[in-house]
């Protein structure tokens, strides 16, 4: 057993059943401790805890921070620097590390920002994170979906047939400006005093909060907002915005929300006018949030989207189906994986095509999509008939492949010759039946309407 192993093994002795009973508190008791006189400190820094979180941050990798460290230098740090870390944590001279600026493309076009902690950090909000979890867990809205265990976005959208089938056809899209940068650093651990006021972990989460960020090398401190990226900031983000989820639900509201994406499901558009203007004061005065009066709109759910995801029809009635936006940017994606001037290797390409659309149907398979999909196979076999049409480049390699792929010689010598451009060829019957539908899946090209049916039949 290597020796990292056996530093991990020994922390295997606490029960995390018996932990999350001594976490809990009852916020309306008013007490100040945990049951059974637990602190939040001696269960954060509990050594099985401690370990938990280091495996969860060595699997998920993640890029460095501003240290340079990777997941891969993490055990040696920890092993050298242990006594030095947890003396640092138990008497709250620990001084987490500004997080690293990074940002990551949308797919709308535009650009995400991220903010990635230290590795080390990584471990320390990851155990805080598996601490608080289960306390927040039993005050969490049902309609809530986000960073949430066992719960998932097909768990959200299928809610939103389901208020759709009880009469609920219209729909308030609320779209929070720059939600991640904006929350409030007070009202937020006021939120959390709400069931616990442990001096310890409050002053710690604040530590997080007001680390700071690294742009490149310009230093910018954070007087708001919890950045994406660090492993306590969907935790805290979802205790913030518990209070909305509060308020729609004391007055009846059906709702559904996935982090900051919410909507809000009412029966006409006269009511969700209404509702919208006694939500926004709520997020404005309340939350100190702003409402992006753009994208937030009223509307029908078959118009509008959520999670990628639209309803439709079909003969068995209303369903849930990708949005026109997801179909238009998983055939842009794959007509860039498919250009025929890229000068990749055949099965190069066919693994990329493999792997983004095993994920992409993964995701949407539980839509109602079956033409689509079946026109998109078809459409994709044509452009891969049209890169290997022009990887054969000259017309003695064409002639000599479409002979042994059982074309005719005259065939061959025809369409070899043809002056015609890449993609008419393609949907000639020559190039078809020599690159058939099975020739081409035994070359590695995943059939999505078969991967499709065989998810829907599951």
């Amino acid at each position: 057993m290597r020796q990292s192993q056996k530093i991990e093994c020994k922390f295997d002795h606490f029960n995390a059943h018996i932990c999350e009973q001594m976490m809990v508190r009852s916020a309306a008791s008013g007490e100040n401790t945990n049951k059974n006189g637990i602190s939040f400190k001696q269960l954060v820094l509990d050594e099985n805890n401690l370990n938990r979180a280091y495996k969860r941050v060595k699997e998920n990798k993640g890029g460095a921070g501003i240290d340079g460290m990777t997941v891969y230098d993490l055990f040696d740090y920890i092993r050298k620097n242990k006594e030095a870390l947890l003396k640092s944590l138990s008497d709250s001279t620990y001084k987490p590390s500004p997080v690293k600026r990074v940002e990551i493309p949308k797919p709308n076009g535009t650009m995400r920002k991220l903010g990635i902690p230290t590795v080390f950090d990584r471990v320390v909000q990851q155990a805080v994170a598996q601490v608080m979890s289960p306390i927040f867990e039993k005050i969490f809205s049902n309609n809530s979906f986000g960073f949430r265990p066992n719960r998932s976005a097909h768990d959200a959208v299928k809610q939103v047939v389901s208020f759709y089938k009880q009469g609920y056809h219209v729909v308030i899209d609320l779209d929070l400006k720059s939600y991640f940068d904006t929350v409030n650093h007070d009202l937020l651990i006021k939120f959390i005093k709400q069931y616990t006021d442990d001096e310890w972990l409050l002053n710690l989460i604040r530590k997080f909060l007001t680390s700071g960020v690294m742009d490149g090398k310009l230093f910018q401190e954070m007087e708001k907002g919890t950045p994406q990226g660090g492993n306590l900031s969907p935790l805290l983000a979802n205790i913030y915005l518990n209070e909305l989820d509060k308020l729609l639900t004391t007055r009846g509201h059906k709702f559904v929300r996935y982090a900051d994406d919410c909507n809000i499901y009412v029966k006409s558009k006269r009511a969700g006018r209404r509702v919208l203007n006694s939500i926004s004061r709520f997020l404005e005065s309340g939350l100190k949030l702003t409402l992006n009066q753009e994208k937030t709109k009223i509307t029908v759910p078959t118009k509008s989207k959520f999670l990628g995801f639209s309803l439709g029809f079909t003969n068995k009635g209303v369903c849930l189906r990708p949005s026109y936006q997801a179909e238009k940017r998983v055939k842009q994606s794959l007509r860039k994986l498919t250009k025929r001037n890229r000068g990749r290797k055949l099965e190069v390409i066919l693994k990329e095509i493999r792997q983004k659309m095993v994920g992409w149907l993964n995701y949407y398979g539980i839509g109602a999509m079956k033409d689509f999909i079946r026109k998109l196979d078809s459409w994709l076999r044509a452009r891969i008939r049209q890169y290997i049409w022009k990887s054969w480049k000259r017309p003695k390699a064409k002639y000599r492949k479409l002979v042994k792929l059982g074309v005719t010689r005259r065939q061959a010598f025809i369409c070899a010759n043809s002056s015609k451009g890449y993609w008419r060829t393609a949907h000639s019957s020559v190039v078809q039946h020599a690159l058939s539908k099975k020739k081409l899946e035994s070359f590695g090209l995943i059939d999505m309407t078969k991967r499709l049916q065989s998810l829907q039949n599951a």
